[in-house]
């Protein structure tokens, strides 16, 4: 074992997970300390945002007690949060300036990926450009509270000829956002509208080195996602590991407090140091104040403390995530963490006479009334 590395049993690391997570505190409640929607999303850089009422939700449950889904939205409105295709060739809420840094990290290869499924829905690079002059024009011509709704870009790319059949429409929008000029910003009723990207090249936002901010995220996301490996975090990323883990040796190196190693069940990983109190003095050993269960934890659909990983066994073994996610289509459903871990899923508003979740094998009768209490109470809809 390195000198300095804290060995953590996984039940220990997957509760000091739920913590660096923002979903549990040292005294056991849930949430994270007088944390605002927008701090929340800042510590943690972006969290996992196609399903637009899940991201809500995952947010409001990280922030301080009592924040509710109109407060989540109002940070959107207020242009503090945005969301837009930051990673993996999929929608992240995050802010202004994470959405500047993390597109000049993954902008340009998830172009070059893009670019089979743009040629074959016909979308060239003339019809792109074409679609961004249209798109510039409509986004300039928006009121400065306001935006553009999907139905009017679309409508607006219809009459200006550029294709908008099938999927053409999401894809040229998709397209956009990961070349930095568009992004989803306030809501309209329950539809966000879409508002200009901010650009660092004209003072939007701070500008920042690519090999800066790649260090910068990476001590963000052990600090809120830890323990995790940097290949956890080049495929969260979606970037190659080999200038992922570059960057984390880098940071590690200019950075010595900034990280701890914790090794858990024979695996080194990374946790940002001050998430456990694990102080850079610390001698290796097991963190007594997470040798307490941390109980029924419920998180929405997509949450970062299932998807934020490469390798999920810690939280969960492939019995627990066929209830998550049932079908091949990618849709991850509510989960239920019991100390951590993943035994099943639940629904917000079962149907009439059907249960309001479904758990894996063997959870006790007493354990099942608790899970149903926490479902009953959920507090965000």
């Amino acid at each position: 074992m390195p000198s300095g590395t804290i060995e953590l049993s996984p039940a220990a690391a997957r509760r000091l997970r739920l913590r660096t997570q923002g979903l549990t505190l040292p005294d056991g409640g849930a949430g994270t300390p007088d944390l605002s929607p927008a701090d929340v999303v800042r510590r943690m850089v972006s969290l996992q945002g196609q399903d637009l009422p899940a991201v809500l939700r995952a947010i409001a449950v990280r922030s301080r007690q009592g924040t509710t889904l109109d407060d989540v939205r109002a940070a959107f409105d207020a242009g503090e949060l945005v969301r837009g295709w930051t990673q993996r060739g999929t929608l992240f809420a995050t802010t202004p300036g994470d959405l500047a840094a993390l597109l000049s990290l993954t902008g340009e290869r998830m172009l070059r990926t893009g670019r089979k499924t743009r040629e074959t829905e016909g979308l060239d690079d003339d019809v792109v450009a074409r679609a961004e002059e249209v798109a510039r024009e409509a986004l300039d011509a928006s009121p400065a509270d306001g935006g553009v709704s999907r139905t009017a870009m679309i409508d607006l790319w219809q009459r200006a000829g550029v294709p908008i059949e099938g999927q053409r429409g999401y894809h040229l929008i998709a397209t956009l956002g990961v070349k930095g000029v568009l992004h989803w910003g306030p809501f309209a009723g329950a539809q966000q509208l879409m508002v200009e990207s901010p650009d660092a090249r004209l003072g939007d936002v701070p500008a920042e080195e690519p090999g800066v901010a790649l260090r910068r995220i990476a001590r963000s996301y052990f600090a809120s996602r830890g323990p995790a490996t940097p290949e956890d975090l080049a495929w969260w990323l979606g970037l190659p590991k080999v200038p992922v883990r570059t960057a984390v040796a880098e940071l590690r190196a200019e950075q010595p407090e900034a990280v701890v190693e914790v090794l858990v069940d024979g695996k080194v990983m990374l946790v940002g140091q001050g998430a456990s109190d694990l102080g850079a003095d610390s001698a290796p050993g097991p963190c007594t104040d997470l040798a307490e269960p941390s109980g029924v934890v419920l998180v929405p659909g997509f949450d970062e403390i299932v998807l934020g990983y490469q390798d999920r066994e810690l939280v969960a073994d492939s019995e627990a995530m066929r209830t998550v996610v049932p079908f091949v289509n990618g849709i991850f459903r509510p989960a239920v963490l019991l100390d951590g871990r993943v035994v099943g899923t639940w629904r917000r508003a079962p149907k009439s006479g059907e249960a309001p979740f479904e758990l894996v094998p063997g959870i006790q009768p007493d354990t099942r009334a608790v899970i149903e209490a926490a479902v009953a109470a959920w507090p965000l809809g």
